[in-house]
């Protein structure tokens, strides 16, 4: 239901457990802030680069795939496969 901004959730908690830590006092107002920032950067950069041909939610999805492939690469020696 949330489509691709949706995927601003994801990001923004992770970025921001980075740099104030994992107090959720701070860190979901924090978060909160980051992704709002994100969504408003993100359109206004959609509308003057694409010119309405590119969604915003494409430009999301193009930021967040990257970030989780490095989190997942970054983590890798903590998790235990079989």
């Amino acid at each position: 239901m949330a489509g691709g901004i949706g995927f601003v959730g994801l990001i923004a908690p992770h970025m921001m457990r980075s740099f104030v830590g994992s107090d959720n006092r701070i860190l979901l107002p924090a978060s909160g802030l980051l992704g709002s920032v994100m969504v408003v950067y993100a359109d206004c950069l959609v509308r003057i680069v694409a010119s309405g041909g590119l969604r915003i939610g494409v430009l999301t999805a193009l930021l967040g795939g990257p970030f989780f492939l490095y989190l997942i690469i970054r983590d890798r020696k903590k998790f235990i496969y079989f």
